[in-house]
């Protein structure tokens, strides 16, 4: 009697991971839009409220002040500017050493902004409520800086960049504290689980992956695949169990980090731009994003249905923010603005 064939270890592991993906797949017995088939579509109703106008080019990026009022945008003029969305007033501006400041992000304080692009580095401003602004250069790469974040204090900064690294750096002494190495390509967007207990952040950039973190190991703790070309922008559901994705494949999509897989897609055959940015709306049922038709495409999260779209902006959407409370929605754009939608 013939002895069976010994599988080497390679094939073993590789037979194991396709009986897996037959298990799973399986048990898989409802898609997230036959689930949730029986729910009722959503109205959407959102009109410009607030037009904030200043930056002389190109409008990269946006974040929101903890305080709900006021929003920190950067440009490709190098003007960082911190606004009253409530008024569409300048409270501060700062002018940048460099061009296309494509990174801006608020510190929980309300205090403290840090911004960075294509100089690689990461300068943070302080006292941006006084007269004196401080500012403070804090990370530096070897390529250009395309997103940053404040983990949550002051105290510490994350970064990502074009040399396909995420760094945690300590702001008061400018030390590298962990770096995340694992993509392939550039990092484009970073973004922290909203959960207070968590210690899990996610990246997506030109190699089509997303990947989460664990910011005390540095080690990366899943990568989720799917997309076909550069994932520009990655952001938590507000439960933190899932994130969304836009990419320049012009789909967006939903990954969950407990099924450890993809649970929707979201796109149309009308859509044949890139989708450059995306958020969700405070509830997580309705998810917002931006594509290069300067359109704002609004989705229903669960049903994976077209709802509605947001006509204003002129040229390509580049970030839109939820603000924390939920009540607006915030969109940048190459015209050169930016709209307070409500």
């Amino acid at each position: 009697m013939a002895e069976a064939a010994t599988l080497t270890p390679t094939e073993e592991i590789a037979e194991l991971r396709e009986k897996w993906k037959e298990h799973r797949k399986a048990n898989g017995d409802y898609e997230l839009k036959t689930a949730a088939n029986k729910l009722s579509r959503l109205p959407v109703n959102m009109k410009v409220r607030r037009t904030l106008k200043s930056h002389q080019s190109k409008v990269l990026c946006s974040d929101w002040c903890a305080d709900k009022r006021r929003l920190v945008t950067s440009a490709q003029d190098g003007q960082v500017i911190v606004w009253d969305a409530f008024s569409s007033s300048k409270e501060v501006e700062i002018s940048s050493p460099s061009t296309w400041v494509v990174a801006c992000a608020f510190g929980p304080s309300q205090n403290i902004i840090a911004c960075g692009g294509l100089d690689n580095k990461c300068t943070v401003y302080q006292n941006i409520s006084h007269q004196s602004v401080r500012k403070h250069p804090v990370a530096m790469h070897t390529k250009f800086v395309s997103a940053c974040c404040f983990v949550g204090s002051d105290q510490e900064l994350l970064t990502a960049s074009g040399d396909t690294k995420c760094c945690l750096w300590d702001v008061e002494s400018g030390e590298l504290l962990q770096t995340f190495e694992g993509h392939t390509a550039e990092v484009l967007s970073v973004v922290l689980c909203p959960s207070s207990i968590s210690h899990v952040f996610a990246s997506a950039g030109c190699d089509c992956t997303v990947r989460t973190w664990d910011l005390r190991t540095g080690k990366c703790c899943q990568i989720f695949n799917g997309h076909e070309a550069d994932i520009n922008c990655v952001r938590f559901h507000p439960s933190g169990d899932a994130v969304g994705t836009a990419s320049d494949d012009g789909t967006c999509r939903l990954f969950d980090l407990r099924a450890d897989r993809q649970l929707a897609l979201y796109t149309k055959p009308s859509v044949l731009f890139p989708a450059n940015t995306v958020d969700f709306s405070m509830s997580g049922r309705l998810i917002f994003s931006g594509y290069s038709d300067s359109i704002i495409r609004v989705w229903d999260t669960l049903k994976c249905e077209h709802i509605s779209v947001l006509l204003g902006h002129e040229g390509s959407v580049s970030c839109i923010r939820m603000s924390p409370d939920g009540t607006a929605l915030s969109s940048c754009s190459w015209d050169g603005l930016v709209r307070i939608w409500a």
